[in-house]
């Protein structure tokens, strides 16, 4: 049983121009398929709030002040959105509170396009780039996140602007060729290393899509090739067990796309597991 905690539960149903509607109704999708129970049955106290906002910067300025306050009391903040655009407001409210604060991001992309290099202009495209100040998105918090305590995890689809990029700027990046290289255990033990060092805590920004769709259908933007079942549970029982991460986000589902809540159930076991779920 994991140590007793409060847990600040955030739900955001935002999505705004990510190609398909749905990831709107992904944290109502995750909450149908237990998430507030298995946290209870953890023996946490589990405080839930919902969040909406007619565009990204009023739902990241609202978000980030959540976040901030229950950083303040002392609380842990699970955010569940909603698209990826979730994340900047999420990670801004942990640098208001925070003096630097590590960060684990689980995606199949980068999301370090910007309004010069995204063809789209979907904001869940250039997440990780707003939260480096990289962008036009201007909400307090923001570029604040070091770049030598960030870990990129899962990436096959990059890209060649965020190729260039991430090369310049010497990101610390785990493709599945590495996962695959390296084996996933070797693959969260570097990434708690590199994004614990000197920081006051770590965060953990997860997209449904690190995931291969075979495990994982409901998701937003599908690319074959992911963590599977017990390689992602595993990966979620290493980051538990760091006792580092003190707090996380969750984005990308799309129930529209799902199988039977399939996605949306997977989701909510993988964050039971960084609070601390185990098999015995």
């Amino acid at each position: 049983m994991a140590a007793a905690r409060k847990i600040r539960l955030i739900k955001v149903p935002f999505a705004v121009r990510t190609g398909r509607p749905g990831a709107e109704q992904g944290a109502d999708s995750i909450m149908d398929a237990g998430l507030g129970r298995m946290i209870r049955h953890l023996g946490q106290e589990l405080e839930e709030e919902r969040l909406t906002g007619a565009n990204v910067r009023e739902v990241s300025e609202r978000l980030a002040s959540k976040v901030s306050q229950a950083v303040s009391e002392g609380e842990f903040p699970l955010v569940v959105g909603g698209d990826r655009s979730i994340s900047i407001g999420a990670i801004a409210g942990l640098n208001r509170e925070h003096g630097n604060v590590g960060v684990i991001w689980f995606d199949a992309h980068p999301s370090l396009l910007t309004e010069q290099t995204s063809s789209t202009g979907y904001v869940n495209e250039m997440a990780l780039a707003s939260i480096l100040g990289k962008t036009e998105i201007d909400v307090a918090g923001v570029g604040k996140v070091r770049k030598e305590n960030l870990v990129l995890i899962g990436l096959r689809e990059v890209q060649p602007s965020e190729r260039e990029w991430i090369k310049a700027e010497g990101l610390h990046c785990f493709t599945m060729a590495e996962v695959d290289r390296m084996g996933i255990e070797k693959v969260v033990q570097q990434a708690l290393e590199i994004a614990g060092r000197g920081t006051d805590g770590i965060h953990v920004s997860f997209d449904a899509d690190c995931l291969d769709p075979l495990e994982a259908p409901g998701v937003v933007s599908a690319v074959p090739g992911g963590l599977y079942f017990r390689e992602a549970h595993f990966a979620c029982e290493l980051l538990a067990d760091s006792g580092k991460v003190t707090s996380m986000d969750v984005t990308e589902v799309n129930p529209f796309l799902d199988d039977q809540r399939r996605t949306a159930r997977l989701i909510a076991g993988l964050v039971a597991s960084v609070l601390g779920k185990k098999i015995l």
